[in-house]
């Protein structure tokens, strides 16, 4: 019996046809262990994971596997996206037994949910072996299973605790993480470390921040260079858009396929900033070709944004994306054919398998001649509507609430931005307004779904599909993601309903997540008790949940004029100092909240009739300082604390620039505004 065909998670709907006799994770599992004295094996993935397919595949679509399985343990599938809090459990575990982790991770665990032996892929013939290993172990060597799963636990509880050094973030202690980072930079490729090559976009933007703080050529450099390697690569889709999840080499050409909303969402911010503070034409580019791709693949129509797309088309990995000379000449025209292999560095001998070429930018188009730009866009389109007839990637329909906040926050950010660079004779002025309109649109479809779905009785619940909420909790990353974006919407529309929202978020999470060394638990107080409870601060392929809520608490801070929330982010960013001065590549989130700490942040509040058009408030944004917030309206709009009691100076339009809760006299000139921000 497979008990996974009414999940939500489209993970485990994979799974739903297997011979292995499945639970989802959920008490009556680790009761029925207890019930037949068995182990259980816990086995988690997510749906876009090529491996995971893989080893399905190999062993649980198998018969013979299945009966080992079914026979001897208790099997438990789960979607590390949808229970965050059992992935970091586990994944402690097994980066502690083995000194590495990734996905599918294969746990063996008594029936208290204690693990005793953790790996990850195993290739068929090693499965069978091992299922009978631990079988055997289980029968014959119970207490000295039993022994090393204790210590396992003991070593994650000390791993995953809270308490430890603090310190306040200071700025020479974000200084030494900027230059940690550049020791650490590749200067020929960009990005940090070799193969695999993962989007640094936290650290990307840290160094943004820090540019803005101090003016160091060197951090914005690095953000430049890596910003143009990525978006030249294989990494980023030349035809539609968005990035992959990560380069398998060391220089951005190879991908692995699939799409994570979380990295677009974040890589987005990065290139809609660097294009605030430089005016680069490719970090344009690619920030409205990232924002459409958000909303044109990745937006659900009536709910939010869906999870990833998968590495994998029809089992073949990149079949949608690859090319070959031949297949753009079919395609284009002999003459269009031979411009666009040049142009995308496809060759006879591939840079993928079979002779077939993952497509890169191997000219520098963005600034070339108009006639040169107008071919390259033509020629897009006509490659883009031919894989469009292709087999295409799955899509894992998911609406996990932590991702979505990323999204609205960083479409947020994109319109803002946008708007401050609108110029009627562009010659792609028409697509820039599409981008916008149908990003808007998806960024407040999201905000509506997480809204009326994912809150549940002042909770918010983890994930959605179809327009129904999933029963897995809320973790602190969800509550700070989500309460950061409603201070975004807040700032964009002027609706107050947003910053209540985000205050009720952090109220709960203040109440609910908080440790008593001023850091945060990453599950609730009354959730599940796992065999030990996550406080994870370091930043990896999202933010922490730690860095989430710190972000959101200074955001609705200086928002709100309330100092006990920023008095609370203080207290948390303490806890993760130290990892900030000596491993900055894994606290690229809490950098970027420091920076904006330090900053003040600036509460910026511009009185005026036409929050969209009015000169002072382009002027608020394009000189906002690290980690601002930007309001603009009528004086006392409701539930708009900054415009209350501030009126317009003599009928004009009017600035009024605070930082740390201490103002400047208010200004009605836009000389005067970038003054007192620069």
């Amino acid at each position: 019996m497979n008990r996974l065909a009414d999940a939500t998670s489209p993970y485990l709907l994979q799974h739903a046809d297997n011979p292995v006799d499945w639970w989802p994770w959920c008490d009556e599992a680790f009761a029925e262990a207890k019930r037949r004295d068995m182990p259980v094996l816990i086995s988690v993935g997510y749906a876009a994971c090529h491996w995971c397919h893989v080893m399905a595949h190999e062993s649980f679509e198998n018969e013979a596997v299945a009966r080992l399985m079914n026979d001897d343990f208790v099997c438990v599938k789960v979607d590390r996206e949808e229970r965050p809090d059992v992935d970091a459990v586990y994944m402690t575990a097994t980066q502690a037994m083995t000194g590495q982790g990734g996905w599918p991770m294969t746990v063996f665990a008594a029936p208290d949910g204690t693990p005793f032996f953790c790996g990850t892929y195993f290739p068929r013939p090693n499965f069978i072996r091992l299922l009978g290993s631990v079988a055997a172990a289980w029968r014959d060597q119970r207490e000295a299973v039993l022994r090393q799963g204790a210590a396992v636990v003991e070593a994650i509880g000390g791993a995953q605790a809270v308490g430890g050094l603090s310190a306040p973030l200071t700025a020479e202690l974000l200084d030494a993480a900027a230059a940690q980072l550049h020791r650490e930079y590749d200067e020929t490729n960009g990005g940090f470390g070799g193969a695999p090559k993962f989007p640094p976009h936290m650290n990307l933007l840290f160094l943004l921040r820090h540019h803005q703080r101090t003016g160091s050529a060197r951090s914005l450099e690095i953000v430049r260079h890596t910003g143009e390697a990525m978006a030249r690569g294989g990494l980023h889709d030349q035809l539609a858009g968005g990035f992959a999840r990560y380069s398998v080499d060391g220089h951005w050409t190879v991908p692995h396929f699939e799409k994570m909303l979380y990295d677009n969402a974040l890589l987005l911010r990065v290139y809609t900033q660097l294009w605030r503070l430089t005016g680069d034409r490719l970090a344009r580019r690619v920030a409205r070709d990232t924002a459409r791709f958000l909303a044109d693949e990745m937006h659900r129509p009536g709910e939010g944004f869906a999870s990833a797309l998968d590495a994998d088309t029809e089992g073949v990995e990149g079949l949608t994306y690859v090319w070959t000379p031949a297949q753009l000449v079919e395609v284009l025209g002999e003459e269009d054919g031979r411009f666009a292999a040049d142009l995308f560095g496809v060759t006879g001998s591939g840079t993928f398998e079979h002779g077939t070429s993952v497509l890169r930018l191997a000219r520098d188009v963005d600034d070339a001649d108009p006639s040169v730009r107008q071919r390259w866009q033509e020629v897009v389109g006509r490659l883009l509507a031919a894989r469009d007839t292709r087999p295409q990637p799955a899509r894992d329909d998911k609406v996990v609430a932590a991702w979505n906040g990323l999204a609205i926050t960083a479409i947020a950010e994109f319109q803002q931005v946008a708007a401050l660079y609108a110029a009627p004779d562009d010659e792609d002025a028409n697509l820039m307004e599409g981008v916008t309109i149908v990003a808007d649109g998806a960024m407040r479809d999201a905000a509506e779904h997480l809204a009326a779905v994912h809150l549940v009785d002042g909770r918010l619940r983890r994930v959605s599909r179809d327009k129904v909420v999933g029963d897995p909790a809320g973790v602190l990353e969800d509550y700070g993601c989500v309460a950061e974006a409603f201070c975004a919407l807040h700032q964009l529309t002027g609706e107050g309903r947003w910053l209540t929202l985000a205050g009720q978020l952090l109220d709960v999470a203040l109440a609910r997540f908080a440790a008593p060394d001023g850091g945060f638990y990453d599950t609730a107080d009354d959730a599940e008790r796992l065999v030990t409870r996550p406080a994870d601060p370091t930043d990896n392929a999202t933010p922490s949940g730690r860095s989430a809520i710190v972000a959101a608490l200074v955001a609705y801070a200086a928002l709100s004029g309330e100092t006990r929330y920023r008095e609370a982010a203080e207290a948390a960013l303490s806890t993760v100092a130290p990892i900030v001065g000596r491993h900055a590549r894994f606290a690229g989130y809490a950098a970027t909240v420091g920076e904006a700490l330090l900053s003040g942040p600036y509460e910026i509040a511009v009185v005026t009739d036409d929050p969209v058009g009015d000169p002072l408030v382009a002027a608020a944004q394009r000189h906002a300082p690290p980690g601002a917030v930007v309001v603009a309206g009528r004086s006392d709009q409701p539930g708009v604390p900054l415009l209350a009691e501030r009126p317009a100076l003599d009928g004009r339009s009017t600035a009024y620039v605070c930082r740390g809760f201490v103002c400047d006299r208010p200004v009605t000139s836009v000389d005067d505004l970038v003054a007192q921000l620069t």
